[in-house]
């Protein structure tokens, strides 16, 4: 069986896998980029706290997948919990950074500016701040979400879902009938997604950062 033969074949299984893959790195990404910016909005003042918050969300992507989700089935067994629990944390150094750095780029007579007119210390973050902070915060979560596009594959090692499981199906069976044509259609469904998935933060950069900010 051919590569488009074998798509046509299993094409609403396809569509399923693909559904599984965005939902779990998109709703990961989400909560990531809580975590992120809360972690971010924590930090951002102190400087010792910065480089502490930036090392140990480091330290966690120098962990490789494998190790990680082999540390993780045993606490969250089997399954989707753990793929989430993996991916999120994987998915913060870009997003705290990148909160980090935003909230240090704004202006200090901004938010003098702010509190002038009488804006509380919550009110100059939530509606100056974070709003300057944004295109930043952003572009850590763009970042993150291509990254997660690609561990997500070897969450499947913990059953997670998506595309992972043809990729993992591909070259466990190496050498069988359709093997190649699992291995590459997982493969290249990945990045299509990782493509459609940027193309979406295009978008959102288009609708919610000004013109001037976005050069």
């Amino acid at each position: 069986m051919n590569l488009f033969d074998y798509i046509s074949d299993r094409a609403s299984k396809l569509w399923l896998e693909a559904y599984l893959h965005t939902s779990m790195v998109v709703q990961c990404t989400i909560l990531a980029a809580v975590l992120g910016v809360l972690i971010g909005v924590a930090v951002y003042r102190s400087p010792i706290g910065s480089a502490v918050a930036t090392a140990l969300a480091s330290t966690i992507l120098t962990v490789p997948s494998f190790a990680l989700l082999g540390l993780l089935i045993p606490i969250s067994g089997l399954g989707p919990t753990t793929a989430v629990i993996a991916l999120v944390l994987y998915g913060l150094l870009p997003i705290v950074r990148n909160t980090i750095v935003g909230l240090d780029g704004v202006d200090p007579a901004v938010t003098d500016a702010a509190r002038g007119i009488g804006m509380s210390r919550f009110g100059v973050l939530t509606r100056v701040e974070l709003r300057l902070a944004w295109p930043a915060i952003l572009t850590g979560m763009r970042v993150a979400t291509q990254m997660l596009m690609g561990i997500a594959v070897i969450a499947a090692y913990a059953k997670g879902p998506g595309f992972g499981a043809e990729v993992f199906s591909g070259l466990t069976n190496a050498g069988s009938t359709n093997s190649l044509n699992q291995a590459v259609t997982g493969t290249v469904g990945v990045v299509i997604l990782a493509l459609l998935l940027d193309g979406v933060y295009v978008l959102i950069k288009r609708f919610t950062v000004s013109r001037g900010v976005r050069g």
